[in-house]
């Protein structure tokens, strides 16, 4: 462990840096990019950095994602200043405008770069691009670059990857011009320059709990290419039979997604019990009325534990009459951190062979529908998971749905355990 540099002429020991990041901090290209695994201390090194430049005499901004997350960086860079006063030299704290200021005359400032026009004027002699692949690509190359132009400022951009998009081509672009630029890639752990504070057995525990590609994006900081493929094992894992009625001892769950027109309504039954899809069906252009009616016969055929039930839009009076009739709907709402977690859910419990799919025929609709499921990178740098133009994701998200209440349902100890029947 070292201190991290500042001037001479200011007498202030900034907190300590682990060797990768004091890699990174005495590295003399004028742009730096971190992709590194979650926990790295990619916060902490740009936020002492910021203040080093700070207390050159320098102006200096930190540009997050959004303000909910510029927050996170202010936390660190105040408790800097508490450092620094605690060693004499005050530190104005604004947090009307989130700035920091030094007597040297240094300042930096946490801005949202959710509107890049409101960036524009600044010129600047250091920046930090926080979740740099989460930030539009034009914040960089239409108002920030030029910012720092006139100053002969330098920048450092941090984050975990997300596809492979401006941030990945920055990467690539950076091995071109290896005198100004300088990229580092690295997983939180296993490498020389991994955070050595961080026990290897609580990344292994986040490999078990996370699907393949996630781990590898979140943890292995590797650019995981967008597309197909967020569901493994799907065919063998195609063995389920039919069910005609439940089995003694069994508990059951459904899922419910609904539709109208031009989406299907799905109902899939699986067996908490043996992780098995027992039943599923399908209906479409069928009115709400009708639905209604089937899915309650469903549920007296087979006593769900739970019905797990979507509440969007249209399924929030569907919902109402399903809990008056007295039936145990747990309703959800289906926004997209939500889906993003259900689904992640599912392709984990795919990939370590936990849940068991309809080997009959008259549902192949489903393993083909989890086959062509896909994910579609926003401007954001966010993931939306959705079905390809054209086809459809209701039993994807019926399963999902259904196993979400499943994975929390142990096995009866003393046969089956039912709610309100």
């Amino acid at each position: 462990m070292s201190q991290a540099v500042v001037p001479v002429d200011v007498d202030i020991s900034l907190p300590p840096l682990h060797p990768g990041q004091r890699a990174v901090a005495e590295h003399r290209a004028r742009f730096r990019i971190v992709v590194a695994g979650r926990r790295w201390g990619k916060t902490r090194l740009g936020a002492v950095l910021c203040f080093a430049e700070m207390l050159r005499g320098r102006r200096v901004w930190w540009l997050a994602p959004t303000y909910a997350q510029a927050t996170v960086a202010w936390r660190d860079l105040t408790r800097l200043a508490r450092v620094c006063d605690q060693q004499k030299l005050p530190i104005v704290i604004r947090l009307g405008d989130l700035l920091v200021q030094a007597p040297t005359g240094g300042w930096v400032q946490v801005r949202s770069a959710d509107d890049p026009d409101r960036l524009r004027g600044e010129g600047l002699d250091f920046v930090v691009f926080d979740e740099a692949a989460t930030i539009p690509e034009n914040t960089w190359t239409e108002v920030i670059r030029p910012a720092l132009a006139d100053r002969k400022g330098r920048a450092l951009f941090i984050g975990t990857p997300r596809g492979r998009n401006w941030f990945w081509k920055l990467v690539q672009d950076a091995q071109r011009d290896p005198i100004q630029w300088q990229a580092w890639q690295v997983p939180t752990v296993g490498h020389p320059l991994s955070n050595p504070f961080i026990d290897p057995n609580e990344i292994e525990a986040a490999r078990r709990s996370l699907p393949e590609r996630v781990f590898r994006q979140e943890f292995l900081a590797e650019f995981v290419e967008d597309g197909g493929g967020i569901f493994r094992n799907v065919r063998s894992q195609a063995i389920a039979q039919r069910q005609e009625r439940p089995q003694p001892g069994h508990v059951y769950v459904i899922g419910v997604d609904w539709g109208k027109f031009e989406d299907f309504s799905v109902f899939l039954v699986l067996d908490a019990t043996n992780r098995m899809v027992a039943d599923v069906v399908r209906l479409r252009q069928i009115d709400y009325t009708t639905q209604m009616q089937q899915l309650i016969a469903l549920a007296h055929h087979w006593r769900p534990l739970t019905i797990v039930a979507e509440r969007n839009a249209m399924g929030e009076p569907l919902v109402e009459q399903l809990l008056q009739r007295g039936l145990p709907v747990q309703p959800v709402q289906v926004h997209a951190g939500v889906k993003h977690a259900l689904v992640d859910a599912l392709a984990l419990a795919l990939e370590q062979e936990q849940l068991f799919l309809p080997g009959w025929s008259e549902a192949s609709w489903l393993i083909d529908e989890l086959e062509a499921f896909t994910a579609e990178r926003l401007p954001s740098g966010l993931l939306r998971y959705t079905a390809p133009p054209g086809q459809h994701d209701d039993g994807v998200m019926a399963l999902a749905l259904a196993w979400s209440a499943a994975a929390a349902t142990p096995p009866p100890a003393y046969g089956p355990t039912i709610w309100g029947w």
